[in-house]
């Protein structure tokens, strides 16, 4: 894969929601795709291969685009047909150490690993999804895709690098979406639920890194407090016939922060 991509061969394994629009747009940009899925279509103009050994015996970069539990199963089974030089990059949200995992099954191997972050939701993007990435594949990845029109920073740092930061902004993005649907339902069943909205909305618009601040200061130095509130709202929720499961979260958090050695 040296000076632009074009014609560069292509194994993506996984031809679900996101594989199959990345495949789409590699397509498009000159690539030649190949695929394996046991379940879903190949896009048109991928050649369809018969199993994961098949799609990467002759691919100079191999995109991972399965799930998490299936990043390992999928390298075991095309391990024996990778050709020396073959780049593996896995895009699948797993843990680092899953990623890490993968590194070591192919220490050796000369088929550097590249640990791809996907940082937003594919659909809809597709190959223009923001990505990072990391590991001994890192360069030779990012340089691939970028000349297939991708936007992709490049991390220093081992396979793990990459996902880590997703998943470290995911706790606050999904947690976020949690508290948010959890509060909502509780406002629906209590009767104030565009009352509640506004308010969220409005909290929302006004975040800065002052308010981020503010919110962990506060969340240390009033830990005792808190904690009986959110037991509080925790009641409350089971009241109105909702399941305070982060509501319960964060009074555990908080107890936690409470009795922790420092806060004494």
């Amino acid at each position: 894969m040296t000076g632009h991509p074009a014609g560069a061969r292509v194994a993506v394994l996984g031809l679900g929601e996101a594989g199959s629009e990345i495949a789409r747009d590699l397509l498009a940009a000159g690539a030649d795709v190949r695929g394996y899925d046991p379940v879903a279509g190949a896009p048109p103009g991928v050649e369809v291969r018969r199993d994961e050994r098949d799609a990467v015996r002759d691919a100079d970069l191999v995109l991972s685009v399965n799930s998490s539990h299936d990043a390992l199963p999928a390298l075991e089974a095309a391990l024996g047909a990778l050709r020396p030089g073959t780049v593996w990059a896995d895009l699948n949200t797993t843990s680092p150490g899953v990623k890490q995992q993968l590194a070591a099954r192919l220490d050796g191997r000369d088929v550097p690993v590249a640990d791809v972050a996907l940082m937003a939701p594919v659909p809809g993007k597709g190959l223009r999804t923001p990505m990072v990435v990391s590991g001994p594949g890192a360069q030779r990845c990012a340089r691939a895709l970028r000349g297939w029109g991708a936007s992709v920073d490049v991390l220093d740092g081992p396979p793990g690098t990459a996902i880590s930061r997703k998943l470290l902004r995911s706790v606050f993005y999904k947690g976020l979406a949690a508290a948010v649907v959890e509060a909502l339902e509780g406002a629906r069943a209590a009767g104030v639920e565009d009352w509640l909205r506004e308010e969220i909305a409005g909290e929302l618009a006004g975040f800065d890194e002052r308010t981020l601040e503010r919110l962990v200061d506060g969340t240390h130095r009033h830990a005792r407090r808190r904690t009986d509130e959110m037991a509080a709202a925790a009641e409350q929720l089971r009241e109105l016939g909702v399941e305070p499961r982060t509501a319960t979260a964060a009074r555990d958090l908080l107890a936690h922060l409470r009795d922790a050695p420092s806060a004494r």
